[in-house]
């Protein structure tokens, strides 16, 4: 499989497989595709587990109930995902017993070896995307797969002992080796006037963390206040009309 990364702004993922080679995504990442690849949609495959059980794991960490299997069939094909806001596409390579933690919309594909479950749910009473909760995404077993961070992203590498407290929803990705736990943040004041939410993600190391500038959530919630708060059918989509150019003017 030969992989490459167009565009800066908002990046396509492009794979290229040789006959008999796959890839597996969540239904609804899909972009293009040459001839050669043919899909495959199932609520089965490997990404994790087959069954019942399987499709619970993955539904709880945010992911979709289908995965979608791309093979290239009869010749040399190619496949290609598209990030859905402006950001960054991270390739890693997972070793058998390896684990990374993403947010919970993080993975967009990896090979037909990679594990995808719920890694850690925490519910919170208010002050985080408006009570959304911190949900993240375990990426486990053995291959390569790819994760779509928002924005602009920076790596730490935290030795033994060092922690870094995080807004939750600036946790992009994160090796199992790190420790994470939820705490409050201090202080009535900071916590309830100060407006940056209720709990910090608490990462201490050893191991490699990934920072994303701009969670969905949080760039959804900060565009709330202008789009206009009404059912009807013409005035919603004036406020579509209105949100697309907003992000269009940002970006």
């Amino acid at each position: 499989m030969d992989e490459t990364i167009h565009g800066t702004t908002m990046p396509v993922l492009e794979l290229t497989l040789q006959p008999g080679e796959s890839v597996v995504s969540e239904s609804g990442e899909f972009s293009w595709m040459t001839d050669a690849i043919q899909m495959n949609t199932s609520t089965g495959g490997a990404m994790g587990g087959k069954g019942l059980k399987g499709i619970v794991k993955r539904a709880v960490s945010g992911s979709s109930i289908f995965m979608t299997t791309y093979t290239a069939q009869g010749g040399v094909g190619s496949v290609s995902f598209a990030s859905k806001v402006p950001g960054h596409i991270l390739p890693i390579d997972v070793a058998e017993g390896a684990e990374y933690f993403c947010h919970r919309h993080g993975f967009m594909a990896g090979t037909s070896g990679i594990q995808l479950s719920m890694g850690f749910q925490q519910s919170f009473s208010g002050g985080i995307f408006g009570g959304e909760g911190f949900i993240l995404q375990k990426i486990s077993g053995a291959g390569r797969a790819f994760v779509d961070l928002s924005g602009e992203v920076l790596a730490f590498d935290l030795v033994p002992g060092q922690t870094m407290r995080v807004h939750p929803g600036h946790a992009g990705l994160f090796q199992s080796t790190v420790l994470f736990s939820v705490a409050r943040v201090p202080g009535l004041t900071n916590r309830y006037m100060g407006n940056d939410g209720h709990h910090f993600i608490v990462l201490e190391g050893p191991g490699r963390i990934w920072l994303q500038s701009m969670p969905i959530a949080m760039l959804a919630g900060a565009l709330a206040p202008y789009l206009p708060d009404d059912s009807h059918p013409v005035a919603a989509g004036a406020a579509g009309g209105m949100g697309a150019k907003m992000l269009g003017d940002l970006f």
